[in-house]
């Protein structure tokens, strides 16, 4: 077995000891008694200008883009009611914008924490003063182009009281004949009273679902330039 390995010779390379990691092999060093300081170093042999140089490689320092993230997609759900009072529907008029002046269902954001149920309550409480009831869902509108579902639900009032919220302007009790489709704020109010309308004629409620594309880059306001796609119903 190979025991010991000895380099001598006056050279500027400085042995050591591989005990700790080779325990079979033992390397060591017969230098002169000369201190390793007074070794010359190892001349680096000279390059002539003519010798072609070798390249160097250029690293672009990263630099993080100070641009924003840009937001997450945010998907709304709106709920609100129906109510049908003496074969009248309640509208309320727009104290605020968008669509200030023109009618609606009383309707809004659902908020966390709350059912759709309690929020279309809270929100018919909040734009008419109203205490109803919620008998039955009615329509589920989804609107891709502004990320809004529409969630409305037939109600009944619990006592014929109801006065303008803050956010309304004046609340009004309409005759189904008499619905100002022409004046409603937005295209989901239009749906959803159009359908209403046609089932009070047919005799029969029933629960509805569709999807209103909406032309990109209209109005809020613009309750004309809509269609509604997969509308089923039960």
């Amino acid at each position: 077995m190979l025991k010991a390995i000895q380099i001598r010779g006056c050279v500027t390379l400085r042995c050591w000891s591989l005990k700790q990691s080779l325990s079979f092999i033992s390397i060591s060093s017969s230098f002169n008694s000369k201190p390793f300081s007074s070794f010359s170093p190892i001349p680096y042999p000279s390059i002539d200008s003519s010798t072609p140089r070798p390249r160097r490689l250029r690293f672009t320092p990263f630099h993080a883009s100070s641009s924003p993230p840009p937001p997450p997609l945010l998907h709304s759900a709106v709920v609100g009611c129906l109510i049908d009072h003496d074969n009248k529907v309640l509208l309320c008029k727009r104290n605020i914008q968008p669509s200030h002046g023109l009618w609606t269902l009383p309707a809004g954001y659902l908020e966390i924490g709350e059912s759709a149920v309690e929020g279309a309550i809270r929100e018919t409480r909040e734009e008419a003063n109203a205490d109803v009831e919620v008998i039955s869902p009615f329509a589920q509108l989804d609107i891709p182009l502004i990320g809004q579902t529409y969630m409305i639900f037939l109600a009944k009032l619990k006592t014929p009281h109801f006065s303008p919220g803050p956010e309304s302007s004046e609340c009004q009790l309409f005759p189904v004949d008499e619905i100002p489709i022409n004046s409603l704020s937005f295209s989901s109010m239009v749906v959803t009273l159009s359908l209403y309308v046609e089932d009070v004629k047919a005799g029969k409620p029933k629960f509805h679902y569709g999807i209103i594309n909406k032309r990109p880059g209209t109005s809020p306001s613009d309750i004309h330039a809509y269609t509604l796609d997969h509308h089923m119903h039960l």
